[in-house]
């Protein structure tokens, strides 16, 4: 397995690079195509993690695990929708509530991240054409999702689109686990061979109607039914390999 991260300085500048345990080796970027180190070596003690990637595209599934839709029947088409890059939050960020946004669960993700242009992609390409993967949390807002036509604030208001911490290689689409705990207790678990819709067909789906580069990324749904999460609380999001994702819950 390989982590990629990207990182802050010190001094403000950023770059990429594979970590290897309290180190980052710093990687030539676009790092997509080759793993080209520079020769500079970083501590991890030394730079702030950033989201693992930049985005051009930022695409959701909905309702796409049986334990969170309690005996509904699964969507057909699946729901998808997007995120604004404005969502865009990382590790250790805060996840800000917006004032008058009512109950607001966590919902923890195995997410997608794309490493080569995708158009009307076969499943063999769709699944060739996948980095790695990394954990999300699509943060949502339940009573603006229940009364809005459209999910835009409910689930894409500031630091409700949360990734990272790093992306990991080297791992097949159905070997994943996700598991997120709120103040360090358990709150969901899901595998990604209980998807509804499974990850490369995930990404042949998208591809058909929109074209996908190096960086986009795609949420894959979530499992189970999270809990209400309040200011202070502590939200972490593990998927197998590619870290914790931990986030501090605050007031807007």
């Amino acid at each position: 397995m390989a982590l990629y991260v990207r990182f802050e300085r010190r001094d403000g500048s950023r770059g990429a690079g594979l970590l290897e345990g309290e180190a980052v080796r710093v990687l030539a970027e676009p790092f997509w195509d080759e793993t080209r180190p520079t020769g500079e070596v970083v501590g991890l003690g030394e730079v702030r993690l950033l989201p693992p990637c930049e985005p051009r595209s930022i695409v959701c599934v909905g309702l796409n695990y049986a334990s969170h839709l309690q005996g509904r029947p699964a969507p057909d088409p699946p729901t998808l929708f997007f995120k604004p890059l404005s969502s865009i939050a990382g590790p250790g960020d805060a996840i800000v509530l917006p004032a008058g946004c009512g109950r607001v669960d966590p919902e923890g993700e195995i997410v997608v991240v794309i490493g080569r242009r995708l158009k009307g992609a076969s499943r063999a390409e769709a699944e060739a054409g996948i980095f790695g993967y990394t954990a999300g949390n699509d943060v949502s807002a339940r009573a603006w999702q229940q009364a809005d036509g459209q999910w835009w604030r409910a689930k894409g208001s500031d630091t409700f689109g949360v990734f990272g911490p790093a992306i990991v290689r080297g791992v097949r689409h159905d070997e994943l686990e996700v598991v997120t705990r709120v103040n360090g207790r358990e709150v969901q678990r899901g595998h990604s061979t209980e998807l509804i819709r499974d990850i490369p067909e995930i990404v042949r789906y998208v591809s058909a109607v929109m074209t996908l580069v190096p960086g986009d990324i795609i949420y894959t749904g979530t499992p189970g039914s999270p809990p209400e999460i309040h200011p202070g609380d502590v939200v972490e999001v593990e998927v197998s390999g590619a870290g914790v994702l931990r986030n501090e819950v605050r007031a807007g």
